[in-house]
């Protein structure tokens, strides 16, 4: 299973956050020192504030903070929002999989998909920022501690 670019990210936008603790930073800090594009950021920081996991401040002092429901969140969880509902493979698409109507493939990939997820359900995003990951991340996005 491969995660899309917007999921990395996201994952990457709280883990950053939560090493900062209550400092809040911007989406223009995060893109140049995650080297990714200010555009994409800026859709994915807005699906996390929809989530309810990333809360946004205008005017100065503003910026991005992790919500405590940010760092508590299930990675497992996070990921499944993210990316959606959906098989791993379109057998419904442009062209349908002849094998459609007695394929045991799609189940097989339907329950490996599942254990994928049920394996990072235990994991919070605060897990995820602690060492050796948070140090990095630190040394990335700063923190004024």
């Amino acid at each position: 299973m491969r995660l899309t670019k917007s999921t990395d990210l996201a994952l990457r936008v709280v883990m950053s956050l939560t090493v900062m603790g209550e400092e809040s930073s911007t989406i223009r800090k995060i893109a140049d020192a995650m080297q990714v594009p200010y555009s994409h950021l800026t859709k994915v920081v807005a699906q996390l504030q929809h989530f309810g996991l990333v809360e946004t401040r205008r005017g100065r002092g503003g910026g991005l903070v992790i919500t405590a429901s940010g760092r508590r969140a299930s990675v497992g969880g996070l990921v499944r929002r993210l990316e959606g509902e959906g098989d791993v493979v379109d057998c419904e698409g442009v062209t349908p999989c002849p094998l459609n109507a007695a394929c045991r493939l799609r189940g097989a990939l339907r329950q490996a998909q599942e254990a994928f997820y049920l394996s990072l359900d235990p994991l919070t995003v605060e897990d995820l920022a602690g060492s050796p990951t948070g140090p990095i991340l630190v040394s990335l996005v700063g923190r004024n501690a």
